[in-house]
């Protein structure tokens, strides 16, 4: 097994190698749904101060008689 682990000698480089390709890996794994997730409450944000803004009475404005 220590011959496994040490690979000849080149056991360091390979080991890192290979925790580092696994870390990026998690990273472009991890990153586009951390992003989505953001978009998505500021975007729930931005529709809730909208709606907030909207006096009561008063027509949204893509029903107004324009």
């Amino acid at each position: 097994m220590s011959q496994f682990l040490a690979m000849g000698g080149y056991g360091s480089y390979v080991w890192t190698a290979f925790a580092t390709f696994l870390i990026v890996l998690l990273i472009d794994t991890l990153a586009p749904l951390a992003r989505r997730r953001r978009n998505l409450r500021e975007l729930r944000a931005r529709l809730a101060r909208q709606e907030n803004r909207r006096r009561p009475g008063t027509p949204p404005s893509n029903e107004s008689n324009a």
